[in-house]
């Protein structure tokens, strides 16, 4: 089965931007996607019912399956 993905346009604090643009800078391995992909689903996680499929999606992420 292929996994649809959707894109999303999200303000962030300017803070929160440098951060990210440092880690990217000193992490080549990583990218926007892939970060915000790693946290939405582990914040769905904590927050969310538990859902097999935000597991799936961080679990991928973090161990750079495809998505």
């Amino acid at each position: 089965m292929m996994n649809a993905t959707v894109s999303i346009l999200a303000e962030i604090p300017e803070g929160l931007h440098d951060s990210l643009r440092m880690y990217l800078e000193t992490h080549p391995d990583w990218d926007h996607d892939r970060v915000f992909a790693a946290a939405l689903s582990l914040f769905l996680l904590q927050n969310g019912d538990s859902d097999r499929r935000a597991a799936r999606v961080y679990l991928d992420t973090l161990f750079k399956h495809p998505v």
